[in-house]
């Protein structure tokens, strides 16, 4: 078996290995479905209650995807503002942290005094979550890109958007796809969170309705759901990174080159 094969295996193996321990812990030690159901009635919750899950599955989709798409976008501009000044980022930088350090769980209850319970408060808090590691990734890729390299671009009569979008941008994209791959998975974090305390809709609606009835096998059927989700996002960014930059890739062709000639 090749390298290639196990690499491609190995997610699957790990997969299995947790669910198998997941099975043997509720066996061994007896625990009752409604503190902690087997992996097998998490499946059969999914399966029977599979119609609520996929609506409100959708719904907390939705508001993610929203939340992250204005995450990044604004992330992406403030990164190459903060990353490409130093006052900017000496400026800005430590409110970042100081924004990224508030719990945004705290923060629901105000927002719904703003907005109401419902999309809003969920977006907000998926895009909350999320918005710190693309500025953060973006504004690390600008600021440490080299001094020669951008004098040598000066030299040459770049202007700086020459050197923004032709240094700046291709040097900050392994930064950038690593920051979509944390913010999305903060993003349903985000979303699931802001359900959980006042919305209507969304996996996290269902987690507290199915956590009040002593359900506890759709608790985990939901948390699954969000889980899929998650991985599924993940495996888009990780698709299109491999696609766009193969060459900073561990494994990738430009290894695969350096090493084989």
């Amino acid at each position: 078996m090749t390298s290639k094969s196990v690499q491609r295996l190995a997610p699957w193996i790990a997969t299995v290995g947790f669910v198998i321990l997941w099975w043997l812990c509720v066996v061994i030690f007896d625990i009752k479905n409604y503190i902690l159901p087997t992996p097998l009635e998490a499946v059969e919750a999914m399966y029977k209650f599979r119609y609520p899950l996929f609506v409100h599955g959708l719904a907390t989709l939705m508001t993610t995807l929203i939340g992250f798409v204005i995450a990044v976008g604004i992330g992406m501009v403030l990164g190459i503002l903060v990353g490409s000044s130093r006052l900017l980022y000496s400026a800005l930088y430590p409110l970042l942290v100081g924004f990224n350090s508030v719990p945004k769980a705290a923060l629901v209850p105000v927002l719904v005094i703003w907005f109401g319970a419902g999309t809003v408060p969920a977006v907000i808090t998926a895009f909350m979550l999320s918005f710190f590691p693309v500025v953060a990734n973006v504004a690390t890729a600008f600021a440490t890109i080299e001094p020669e390299l951008l004098e040598v671009m000066r030299s040459l009569g770049a202007s700086r958007r020459d050197m923004t979008f032709k240094i700046g941008i291709p040097r900050s994209l392994p930064f950038f796809f690593a920051s979509l791959k944390i913010a999305i998975t903060l993003a349903f974090v985000g979303s699931v969170i802001a359900e959980i305390v006042a919305g209507n809709s969304g996996i996290g609606n269902v987690m507290l309705v199915a956590s009040s009835n002593f359900n506890v096998p759709l608790v985990f059927a939901a948390l699954i759901v969000v889980g899929i989700m998650g991985i599924g996002m993940y495996a888009i960014f990780d698709f299109f990174e491999r696609r766009m930059t193969s060459w900073s890739i561990r494994g990738g062709s430009g290894m695969q080159q350096m090493g084989g000639g």
